[in-house]
C-alpha cells in the first residue's frame, strides 16, 4: 500500500467507488480507496436498486439522468456487467395532489427534453397485464426507469477507477484521521499509514465512526428497511418479457420484477432504529431479523394492486440497515470547519444518485466547486442544532412518510421546536405559524389571536393566501414589522479590517462611516456565492448581513482568504435579533420610539447610525427587502421581545402589522428582488442576474475575480426576468418550466408568489437571453398545465425605487 495519495476515499461502498471513479476520471490518478471490510459491505449489497430521472430539484434531476446514463457507459469501459434492466416505470395517482405532482413531473420531463408522459388505462394494462388500476385517476410512464445491479456497478465504479490508475485496499478499515499543519491529513490503518492532500468520508451506516475520527458529528441515523422476493409467478414467467416498475406512492409501497418474481418494499409507519450509538465495526453482509408484520398494511395495499401476489411463496425477506439523514437527502461537500475533508453519506435513492453525486464531488475537490447549485444536498444546510434527538425525530418523519408529497413551503413538525428566540412566546400568542429557518422557529404568516395556528398544504393556493394577503396590503398602506433574526450577522473589526474584506467581497467595502453598501461574494467559476449588505460601523469595524440559512456554508469563503491577526470575525447571529420596520407610516413608528432624526434628509437610504429606541440601544439600517421605505434595527437579542412589543404598542394608531416571510417573500418578488440560493447560487453568473455593476474590477484581488474576468464579457445564457402569470388558482413556488408559446423549453421559475399589493400572480424566471425581453409571452407549467404569462419591463412595484428612497 503506498504512503502518499492526493486523495483518500473512506468507504467501498457504491458512492465511495463512484467519488475514486470520477476523481481518477478528471485526472486525479494517485487516489486510494480504502474499505473495511469487502466492497458492497453494508448497506450496498442489499439494495432494490431501483432508478428513476426525476426529482422536485431540478438540479438533482439532472444528476440522476447523468447517472442513468452512466452506467451503459460503465458497462462498455470496464467490461464488467451492471445488470441494467430498464423496461420503465408506471407511477400512478390516487388521489388529486399526486395527479398534480404527476403533471408537475410530465412538464418537467417536457423541459429535460426526456420521456415521461400519460398512458390511458388500456396502454397500462397491457404493459403490466397483472395490474389492477382501480381507484387510480392519473398514470404516467417513464421508459427509462428499471433497476440495476448493485454489485455489479459497485465493481464497474471500482474496475474503472483501477484502469485509470487509482488503488483499491479492501480489509483496510480506517482506524484514525489526523490533520497536519498545513491542512493535509495522515489516514492510519491497521496495514500502514497514508498521508493524504484530501479525505473524502464516504462510509455510508460507518459515516458517523469516521466523522468522529476527525472531531466533528454528521446528523445522521440508521434504521432497517424490508422488502421481500417471491418466488416465480407462472404469469410472469409466461409473459416472455419484463414488466415495468410500479410506482403507487398513495399506497406507500414499491414494487418491480425480480428473476421471475416480483419485489416489494415499503417505508412502514412503525419504523424501527438501529445501531443508535453506533454501527458495529465487524457488521458487514449480514441481514437483520425479519418482520413482515411490520409492513402489512403497505403489503395489503401491494396485494390491491397485483392480486396476484396473494397467491405467491415468499422466496426471501431482506431487512438491512440504511442510513438517514433528517431530510433523506444525501450530505455532500467540504466540511467548513476543517480543511481538505470531504463528506459524501446518507443516501438514501443511491442507484439513481450515484453517479452524480461522485462527479460533483469530484468537481468540487478537483474544481474547487460543482457545476451546479447544490445546496440542498450541501451538509452545510445543518450546524450543531441538528443534535441527536432532532435528527431521530426527523428521520422517523422521513421514513415513515417517504412517499408522502412534499408541497410547496410546507414545514413539518417533527423535531420542533429545537430553537426560539425571546420573541417567539409573543408571536404564538398573536397566531404566528412558524417554519424552521436554520435551527430557529421563525414566523411564516400570522393567522391572528384566537384563531388556530395551522397551514394547510398543497399545489393550490392554501389557507394562508388571505391573511398573507392582509400582511402585504398592511405593509403597503401603513407599516409592517418583520422579523429579521434570521439574517446572518457578522462584525468585522480591527486594523486591516477594511482590506480583508475588500479581498472576500467584489465590491468596495464603505470607506465612510455610516455607509452601507450591496455587495455580491464570487465563487471559484465566478458565480454569486453570496449577496451582502455591508455597513462601516466606525473605523476598522464593519457590520456584515447576508443569509441565514447560509451561515456555515459561506464560512467556505471566509476561511479561504488569509485574516491578518490584527482582524476579529465574530458571527452576532445568536448575539443580536432584528426587525425590519416598512412601510409608509414606518418612519412616523420609529420616530415616535427615538429621538433621533429619522427624516430623509438626517437619515438617507443606504446609511445607518447607532439609535436608541424605546430604550435600547439599537443599530439602525435603511434598507428594507420589502422595496417599501423602512429600516432594519438590531439589537442585543436579549432585547429583542421588548423592542417588538414596542413597536406594535407604538404602531396601533397607525395600522401596524406583524408580518411574516411569506408576505416578504411575495413583497420582494413585486419588487424584483433576488434571493440566495433562489436568484443567486455559485451557478449564476452577475451579469444574469443583474448584479454585474457591483463587481469593482478596479480592486485587485477578491474572491472569484480572474474566474469573472474571464466570463464577464461573455453574453448573459440565461436572464433573470419578471413575468405576470395567468392564472386563478395557483401560483408559481419555484422550478416550474417555462416554455415559449410553441412548446419549446426555455427556461425555470426560481421564485415565484401573488403579488397581493399589484394585483398580479408573479414569476421570477432564467429565461434563454435570445427571448428574455419584455412583452415576450411565455407558458409557465404551473400545476403542470401551460399558463400563459409575460416578461414584464420592470418589477411592478416601484420600479424606480421613489419609496426606499422618500
Amino acid at each position: 500500500m503506498k504512503t502518499h495519495a492526493q486523495a483518500v476515499v473512506i468507504g467501498g461502498g457504491l458512492v465511495g467507488c463512484s467519488i475514486l471513479y470520477h476523481l481518477a476520471k478528471m485526472g486525479w490518478t494517485d487516489v486510494v480507496l480504502l474499505e473495511r471490510d469487502e466492497l458492497t459491505s453494508g448497506s450496498t449489497w442489499h439494495a432494490a436498486a431501483g432508478i428513476h430521472g426525476l426529482h422536485d430539484h431540478n438540479n438533482i434531476s439532472k444528476l440522476q439522468y447523468y447517472t442513468m446514463q452512466l452506467y451503459q457507459e460503465l458497462e462498455a469501459i470496464t467490461g464488467q456487467g451492471c445488470g441494467i434492466f430498464q423496461p420503465g416505470a408506471l407511477y400512478l395517482a390516487q388521489t388529486r395532489d399526486r395527479e398534480h405532482q404527476l403533471r408537475i413531473q410530465a412538464a418537467k420531463a417536457r423541459y429535460f427534453q426526456v420521456e415521461f408522459h400519460e398512458l390511458t388505462r388500456e396502454e397500462a394494462e397491457r404493459k403490466h397485464p397483472l395490474i389492477n388500476l382501480e381507484g387510480i385517476r392519473c398514470i404516467m410512464y417513464e421508459p427509462d426507469g428499471g433497476n440495476v445491479d448493485p454489485s455489479g456497478v459497485t465493481y464497474a465504479y471500482a474496475k474503472g477507477a483501477r484502469n485509470l490508475g487509482a488503488e483499491v485496499h479492501r480489509f483496510t478499515p480506517v482506524i484514525a484521521t489526523t490533520q497536519r499543519s498545513d491542512g493535509s491529513w495522515d489516514v492510519e490503518t491497521d496495514k500502514g499509514s497514508i498521508h493524504a492532500e484530501v479525505v473524502v468520508n464516504a462510509a455510508g451506516l460507518w459515516a458517523r465512526e469516521v466523522a468522529a475520527m476527525a472531531g466533528f458529528d454528521l446528523p445522521l441515523i440508521p434504521m432497517e428497511h424490508q422488502y421481500f422476493v417471491t418466488e416465480t409467478i407462472p404469469e410472469i414467467e409466461a409473459l416472455g418479457r419484463r414488466l415495468p416498475l410500479i410506482a403507487d406512492r398513495d399506497g406507500e409501497y414499491y414494487m418491480r420484477q425480480e428473476g421471475l418474481g416480483l419485489l416489494v418494499g415499503a417505508y412502514e409507519k412503525d419504523a424501527r432504529f438501529w445501531a443508535e450509538e453506533g454501527t458495529p465495526i465487524d457488521f458487514g453482509h449480514e441481514l437483520l431479523n425479519e418482520d413482515l408484520g411490520r409492513i402489512e398494511d403497505n403489503l395489503l395495499r401491494a396485494f390491491e394492486r397485483i392480486p396476484l401476489l396473494t397467491e405467491a411463496g415468499v422466496k426471501r425477506v431482506i431487512n438491512g440497515p440504511m442510513i438517514w439523514s433528517p431530510d433523506s437527502s444525501a450530505l455532500i461537500g467540504p466540511v467548513p470547519e476543517l480543511k481538505n475533508y470531504y463528506c459524501c453519506t446518507g443516501i438514501i435513492p443511491g442507484f439513481s444518485q450515484s453517479g452524480g453525486l461522485g462527479l460533483v464531488l469530484a468537481q468540487w475537490i478537483t474544481q474547487g466547486e460543482p457545476e451546479m447549485d447544490l445546496f440542498p444536498w450541501d451538509l452545510a444546510r445543518f450546524g450543531d442544532w441538528a443534535n441527536k434527538s432532532f435528527t431521530r425525530a426527523r428521520a422517523f418523519d422521513q421514513y415513515s412518510h417517504r412517499f408522502k408529497i412534499h408541497f410547496p413551503y410546507e414545514e413539518r413538525e417533527a423535531g420542533r421546536p429545537v430553537k426560539t428566540r425571546p420573541a417567539y412566546e409573543r408571536q404564538k400568542a398573536m397566531g404566528a405559524v412558524f417554519g424552521l429557518s436554520y435551527g430557529y422557529e421563525h414566523p411564516l404568516w400570522f393567522a391572528g389571536e384566537g384563531v388556530e395556528a395551522k397551514e394547510d398544504y398543497g399545489f393550490e393556493r392554501q389557507n394562508w393566501f388571505e391573511p398573507v394577503a392582509a400582511e402585504c396590503n398592511a405593509l403597503r398602506s401603513a407599516v409592517g414589522v418583520i422579523d429579521v433574526s434570521n439574517f446572518a450577522k457578522y462584525a468585522i473589526s480591527g486594523e486591516g479590517s477594511a482590506d480583508w474584506l475588500n479581498r472576500v467581497v467584489a465590491n468596495h467595502v464603505p470607506s465612510e462611516i455610516g455607509r452601507s453598501c450591496l455587495t455580491p461574494m464570487l465563487g471559484v467559476r465566478g458565480g454569486i456565492a453570496g449577496d451582502f449588505t455591508i455597513t462601516k460601523l466606525a473605523d476598522n469595524d464593519f457590520l456584515m448581513i447576508g443569509s441565514g440559512i447560509a451561515e456555515r456554508y459561506h464560512q467556505r469563503y471566509f476561511n479561504s482568504v488569509s485574516r491578518p491577526q490584527t482582524v476579529s470575525f465574530e458571527s452576532l447571529t445568536e448575539a443580536w435579533g432584528g426587525f425590519n420596520v416598512a412601510g409608509p407610516h414606518s418612519r412616523q413608528l420609529l420616530q415616535s420610539l427615538t429621538k433621533t432624526d429619522l427624516s430623509d434628509e438626517a437619515f438617507k437610504f443606504m446609511r445607518n447610525q447607532a439609535i436608541r429606541i424605546a430604550g435600547i440601544e439599537a443599530r439602525a439600517m435603511r434598507v428594507s427587502f420589502s422595496g417599501d421605505l423602512g429600516w432594519e434595527i438590531y439589537v442585543p437579542i436579549q432585547h429583542q421581545a421588548l423592542l417588538y412589543d414596542a413597536l406594535l404598542e407604538a404602531g396601533k394608531d397607525l395600522g401596524v402589522r406583524p408580518v411574516g416571510s411569506r408576505a416578504l417573500l411575495s413583497l420582494r418578488i413585486e419588487k424584483g428582488y433576488g434571493s440566495w440560493s433562489r436568484e443567486y447560487s455559485p451557478e449564476y453568473w452577475p451579469q444574469e442576474v443583474g448584479l454585474e455593476r457591483l463587481i469593482k474590477l478596479d480592486k485587485p484581488e477578491f474572491l472569484g475575480r480572474e474566474a469573472y474576468l474571464a466570463i464577464k464579457d461573455k453574453p448573459p445564457r440565461e436572464k433573470l426576468v419578471v413575468a405576470e402569470v395567468d392564472t386563478t388558482n395557483a401560483d408559481a413556488s419555484g422550478g416550474e418550466p417555462v416554455f415559449l408559446t410553441d412548446g419549446t423549453p426555455v427556461g425555470r421559475v426560481s421564485s415565484g408568489a401573488y403579488g397581493h399589493t399589484v394585483g398580479a400572480s408573479l414569476a421570477l424566471c432564467f429565461v434563454k437571453t435570445g427571448h428574455a425581453n419584455a412583452g415576450t409571452q411565455l407558458d409557465i407549467a404551473i400545476l403542470g398545465i401551460p399558463h400563459r404569462a409575460r416578461i414584464l419591463k420592470h418589477p411592478p412595484f416601484d420600479p424606480k425605487g421613489i419609496r426606499l428612497r422618500s
